[in-house]
């Protein structure tokens, strides 16, 4: 849904200007954060509507960055989408068991991003 505010947490920054550009030509409002800690600043400054988590952060990985903000009972309805480059048998039901929502192979498809996103909001709603 436009204007709904999204948290990517990423530490590439390629990786940021690329879903950056997807998601605000849809009309999504884009916060970005370069890795695990920041992230967990920005859901505290302002919790978004969805959570798009890189896994191979540099600091505090994307599973751990997910299980503390489930933890976190005014965080833990926010839905958090691993999007990674992890792609081997087991990666993604490593993602949904620290808590993820749901999971995104790298490299993105731009054309599908955007209904992806779409789909894990509407869950919210639901």
């Amino acid at each position: 849904m436009a204007g709904e505010r999204i948290l990517y947490i990423e530490d590439n920054p390629e990786n940021r200007t690329l879903v950056r550009r997807v998601l605000m030509a849809e009309g999504y409002t884009m916060i970005e954060a370069a890795d695990g800690a920041a992230g967990l600043r920005a859901v505290e400054d302002s919790p978004p509507h969805l959570i798009i988590v890189d896994i191979n952060l540099p600091d505090i990985d994307g599973y751990e960055v997910t299980s503390r903000i489930k933890m976190v009972p005014g965080w833990s309805h926010i839905p958090v989408i691993a999007m990674t480059a992890n792609v081997m048998q087991g990666d993604r039901e490593k993602s949904l068991a620290a808590g993820c929502d749901g999971y995104i192979q790298k490299p993105i498809d731009v054309d599908l991003l955007p209904m992806q996103i779409a789909k894990f909001l509407a869950r919210v709603k639901a």
